[in-house]
């Protein structure tokens, strides 16, 4: 019998203490933890739907709206409603290739099955009326209104603004903190450059969903959604007539035309031809669209403003002569003789024979003896130097991100050719932008508005800064450059650039009643084919406000083909900007320099 008690008190302790424990973790359970199985609980219920922030647009130096967003109907499916046997019907209403609907389901396997995918942007009126008339047939099958890009002034410019397109899996995997599938990114162009600033900030709602997924209604009634917040606007420093002329002048045409202005390092324009439609990038681009691009042997993708590097023939003749003058190895009175050319090792020939020749002559004329002999006064290293300092050679750095650096040799290239005894005579055909040298039209114009503004500018670039919500504009900040070179180099210089135009030089044709412009015609030497036109030049003369260069490729002399498109780009913006005097004679008054005995 006292066994049996003992059994039975032990028993009996045993069930106080499982219950103690039980009793304990139901009090864990129902009251420690109930806030976080309620917040998990919630979790689960709540949908968070993302809010795409509109693009910023782009505006031109005088506020013309240039890149807008205007509304397009996007197709999407949702994984885990969707029926694949819908496939057929999606992509034929779709004018989709066959198979396209499971390539994208596919892609993005690893995502989400509960995140919409983007079939088909741009979709037409016709195929979003068939998708609401068969709606209940098509389940996971949905429509957004979406933004896309629209060019309401008239200009293209495409290889400066670029285009914007869904991101690749490729750049999700390196981006994927922001972006998610279906997400549009800047591709190239200034979409690309400024991607950060343009696509503003993402926004959330948060909807309660049932078991199977199905919205039920909004989380807090909204309280807790995030909006959007817009992309910045950005302000351009694009002129939209001058740049409607250069593209225009372009039509037909191989080469690029840059316009700077000279105190802001601000392009005012830039055409590239040929170029190509940003339009047919604004929607799903077609394959057809994209393969007459790539088989075009012209290449319109490729931006030659900033990307083709060519000899800048006598254009190069300013700089060996502000080079000269600036070490000392000639004057303004120097004298070089001119027969008719050059011999050394072989004959090197000038197109005249211009006799004792300064260096006023010897630009107006575009004297060859006189600077195939200065630049052995001169040296390639120092004129090197001289060179990258008026950003020839060396990237300017435009806030695009491609561009080609160039070539001004230095000893250290041909030694790595020909040895350290290379021979001299190379020296001859750099002398007049010949040989190796190469610079891009960019260089050339942000150059030519260096000249033209004694040595100093900022560094070119497109955007002058981006308007805030209340329209304030914030600008941007640039280097400012100073080639340390003195002015009075730049007045002797200037004034054989104003003769080339206004005395008896290469560009007459140049000449726009009622203001003064400076420039200088070059021909590019081309190995395959017809030579390359060349013109910089800057205008008024006597307070330069826009600098212009034009490379015109595979048609001959640049007084032909390129200073015609120059003369157009500066009297257009010169005439907008009230610079022309219209009483002024037609006569151009030519500025008196030194007479010259031979």
């Amino acid at each position: 019998m006292q066994v049996s008690s003992e059994r039975k008190t032990i028993l009996f302790a045993l069930l106080v203490g499982v219950f103690f424990l039980f009793s304990f973790r139901l009090f864990q359970l129902q009251i420690v933890q109930q806030r976080q199985f309620d917040e998990k609980s919630s979790d689960n219920s709540i949908k968070a739907i993302e809010q795409i922030p509109l693009r910023g647009v782009f505006y031109d130096r005088d506020t013309v709206l240039i890149v807008e967003n205007i509304p397009a109907y996007t197709v999407r499916v949702t994984p885990s409603e969707y029926n694949r046997m819908n496939n057929h019907f999606i992509e034929k209403i779709l004018d989709l290739d066959s198979g396209y609907v499971d390539n994208l389901l596919l892609r993005n396997k690893q995502y989400s099955k509960y995140i919409p995918l983007k079939v088909k942007r741009g979709a037409s009126f016709e195929s979003i009326g068939w998708i609401e008339e068969n709606h209940e047939f098509l389940p996971g099958v949905d429509y957004i209104i979406e933004m896309q890009r629209n060019y309401p002034a008239g200009i293209m410019a495409s290889h400066a603004f670029g285009y914007s397109k869904e991101i690749s899996p490729q750049q999700l995997k390196l981006e994927k903190e922001y972006y998610t599938p279906g997400d549009v990114i800047g591709y190239n162009g200034l979409e690309k450059y400024y991607e950060k600033i343009l696509r503003g900030k993402k926004g959330y709602n948060f909807i309660l969903v049932d078991s199977r997924r199905r919205e039920v209604g909004k989380f807090k009634n909204g309280e807790q959604d995030i909006p959007s917040i817009k992309g910045k606007d950005l302000a351009l420093t694009f002129d939209v007539d001058v740049q409607q002329i250069a593209e225009q002048e372009f039509k037909g045409k191989s080469g690029a035309a840059v316009a700077i202005e000279p105190s802001t390092g601000e392009i005012i324009a830039m055409a590239s031809g040929p170029d190509y439609d940003l339009n047919q990038f604004s929607y799903v681009t077609s394959r057809e669209y994209l393969r007459q691009l790539s088989s075009n042997p012209l290449k319109p993708q490729f931006n030659r403003a900033t990307m083709a590097a060519h000899p800048p023939g006598s254009t190069f003749k300013v700089l060996c002569a502000l080079v000269g003058l600036e070490l000392g190895v000639i004057t303004e009175k120097s004298l070089i003789h001119c027969g008719g050319g050059f011999t050394f090792g072989r004959f090197f020939k000038c197109h005249g024979s211009h006799g004792a020749t300064d260096v006023y002559r010897a630009l107006e004329k575009s004297c060859n003896v006189f600077f195939y002999q200065l630049i052995f006064r001169i040296g390639l290293n120092r004129l090197a130097d001289y060179a990258n300092k008026f950003g020839l050679g060396v990237k300017t750095e435009i806030d695009l991100g491609e561009e080609a650096r160039g070539l001004i040799p230095r000893t250290n290239y041909y030694e790595k050719i020909y040895g350290k005894n290379w021979p001299q005579g190379i020296l001859v055909s750099l002398g007049i932008g010949q040989g190796e040298v190469s610079v891009t039209p960019l260089q050339l114009a942000y150059y030519t508005a260096l000249v033209a503004n004694n040595g100093k500018s900022y560094k070119p670039h497109f955007v002058k800064g981006y308007f805030d919500e209340f329209k304030k504009l914030h600008p941007f900040e640039y280097e400012m450059i100073d080639t340390k070179v003195s002015q009075k180099s730049f007045e002797i210089v200037k004034k054989g650039m104003f003769l080339v135009v206004n005395g008896a030089g290469t560009a007459t044709n140049v000449r726009i009643p009622g203001v003064h412009v400076a420039g200088k015609t070059g021909t590019a030497q081309n190995p395959h084919g017809k030579d390359h036109a060349l013109f910089i030049g800057f205008a008024p003369y006597e307070n330069p406000q826009i600098a212009v260069a034009v490379l015109v490729e595979n048609v001959g002399f640049g007084s032909t083909h390129a200073a015609p498109i120059a003369k157009k780009m500066i009297e257009i913006y010169l005439r907008k900007k009230g610079l022309i005097n219209e009483v002024t004679s037609t006569e151009i008054a030519v500025m008196e320099v030194p007479e010259v005995e031979d």
